[in-house]
């Protein structure tokens, strides 16, 4: 199923950086910059979270909550939060079944080599749940503003 704008956001449960369980519906009542990407602490990955960081507070001021998603576990993302004290919350998809709901997990390629991976992609859902925006062209230094635009 393609998400598209006005779409309701697939339901999900993973693990944070804490180990604590986090599941969609206890974001329900708020509005969400759920985030996709592919790897902890690389070049591009790194740059898009630490735009996020140093933009965090006019993201909360408009009132968002922002949820960064990869493949990585729990302690990858306590390393990588630790860092580059990253303000926000990191979720571990570690069998990429969010990836796969919202439609992020796709076969790529690098060097003539396929693989599956993450498509670098930010979702803001809204206080009910339903998508509001998808971003899919990604400026990883200045992700905030196409958030914020």
């Amino acid at each position: 199923m393609q998400l598209t704008t006005g779409s309701k956001a697939p339901e999900f449960e993973a693990l944070n950086q804490k180990g604590e369980t986090i599941r969609s519906k206890d974001l329900l009542g708020k509005k969400v910059v759920l985030y996709f990407y592919p790897k902890d602490d690389t070049k591009a990955c790194t740059q898009q979270a630490c735009d996020l960081r140093d933009n965090h507070t006019q993201l909360t001021t408009q009132g968002y909550t922002v949820i960064g998603v990869s493949p990585d576990d729990v302690k990858s993302h306590q390393k990588f939060i630790n860092k580059y004290e990253l303000p926000f919350m990191l979720l571990a998809d570690t069998d990429h079944a969010i990836a796969e709901k919202f439609g992020v997990w796709q076969e790529k390629s690098m060097y003539g080599k396929k693989y599956m991976g993450i498509v670098r992609t930010t979702f803001l859902i809204n206080e009910e749940g339903n998508i509001t925006n998808i971003i899919s062209k990604i400026k990883t230094a200045e992700h905030s503003k196409q958030i914020l635009a």
